[in-house]
């Protein structure tokens, strides 16, 4: 009976919550560590069809790094770094492509429907949705460095998105974008997730990511910070606190808020239902990021 009592409890917290978010989108990146396990990528879009069920419209946008990496060593494409940024050429686009939008597209939708929730992949191979142009960079000496058929994201096909959802069907999206050309171009995942919440004004934009959210000290798991706003996140950065992988993903996380997306989560994918344990509880378990209190 306590074990009951204490399941209702949880119920009764969640209540509120789920009632506050009933109709919002909310955009949840999944990618790195987080498709690695089997048992954690189920766990996860388990609450993916959980959020869908009480009300909520979640958009499901997706990398695939390590996936890419290891088809590339498969097919004996020696991998090229521009600043830190993987070298796209038209070979391997089109490898990257077909990880992305066929094999693990195809599998969380495949997964989904397996735990009877509806789902959709929107890429290049059914209805696109991610409008992109190339991304060039700025060497030292103000000289164009071009990346190959690396992109970012202009544009959405918000109205795509928007029927999707209304239809019950979740939306898959792997970070592949069409140029105006038609001509694909590779995405890095966490741009691509800011820029659909931020075009979509949605409610919420979750980073999965395999840590537990933001530390003051990385060796000092007491110092997770469960809520920061912008301000505090540009002086962490500032002064080096947040650093080396998080930096890109705080970065896109401040966009989208100055774009009006409410709240940012980064959250550890891998603990098991971590996406419930945020949303719908009153502490959650990871790091949000909301606007400035005076904004």
């Amino acid at each position: 009976m306590d074990d009951a009592t204490q399941k209702a409890g949880v119920l009764i917290e969640a209540l509120g919550w789920i009632r506050q978010f009933r109709d919002k989108h909310v955009v949840i990146k999944l990618g790195g560590s987080a498709l690695e396990n089997d048992e954690t990528v189920r766990n996860l879009l388990t609450d993916v069809i959980f959020m869908g069920a009480v009300g909520m419209r979640p958009i499901l946008v997706h990398g695939g790094g390590k996936a890419i990496s290891q088809a590339m060593q498969d097919a004996g494409i020696e991998p090229r770094f521009v600043q830190g940024r993987r070298y796209t050429d038209q070979q391997t686009i089109e490898l990257v492509s077909e990880v992305l939008a066929k094999e693990i597209c195809g599998s969380l939708v495949a997964e989904m429907r397996k735990q009877a929730g509806h789902a959709m992949g929107l890429s290049y191979l059914s209805q696109n949705c991610l409008i992109g142009e190339k991304l060039t960079l700025t060497g030292e000496g103000g000289e164009e460095i071009d990346l190959g058929r690396v992109g970012r994201i202009v544009d959405i096909d918000a109205d795509l998105i928007r029927r999707t959802c209304e239809a019950g069907i979740i939306p898959v999206i792997p970070s592949i974008a069409l140029d105006s050309a038609g001509d694909k171009l590779n995405v890095n995942a966490d741009t691509a997730a800011a820029a659909v919440a931020r075009l979509l004004n949605v409610e919420k934009l979750i980073f999965l990511s395999d840590v537990p959210g933001i530390f003051l000290d990385q060796h000092n798991p007491e110092t997770l910070q469960n809520h920061l706003d912008v301000n505090r996140c540009r002086q962490l950065i500032a002064d080096g606190t947040i650093a080396t992988g998080m930096v890109p993903k705080v970065d896109a996380a401040l966009e989208a808020i100055a774009a009006g997306v409410r709240k940012v989560h980064i959250v550890d994918g891998r603990k098991s239902h971590s996406l419930l344990l945020e949303i719908y509880s009153d502490h959650g378990i990871g790091t949000e990021i909301v606007p400035p209190a005076s904004a």
